[in-house]
């Protein structure tokens, strides 16, 4: 979270609503350990990793539907076994899941 704070201070100073995607547990070969995070501004904006890359757009995609009421704060799930998970990119052969809500400033 430490790398994403000037970002963040910045979209608060220009009143961004903001949601956080943060790695809450790994299974198996995970890109990324648990405590890595991602913001995302309610105009797209992306700002740390949460994957190295591999599912960084679905997070994205998840992050603004929470913004934007069309899905609830909750746990995300991106797997090997998951029929979406090579249409995302997580071919790591693990787990990943994360924990998405909206910053409450």
């Amino acid at each position: 979270m430490k790398e994403l704070l000037d970002d963040l201070d910045r979209w608060r100073a220009d009143g961004k609503r903001i949601a956080v995607a943060r790695v809450v547990d790994i299974e198996g070969s995970g890109p990324r350990d648990p405590g890595a995070a991602m913001a995302v501004s309610i105009e797209g904006e992306v700002v740390g990793s949460v994957s190295g890359g591999c599912v960084e757009g679905a997070v994205v995609t998840e992050a603004l539907a929470v913004l934007h009421g069309e899905r609830d704060p909750g746990i995300v799930t991106f797997g090997y076994s998951d029929d979406d998970a090579f249409a995302v990119g997580l071919t790591c052969g693990g787990t990943i899941r994360l924990f998405i809500e909206e910053l409450d400033w």
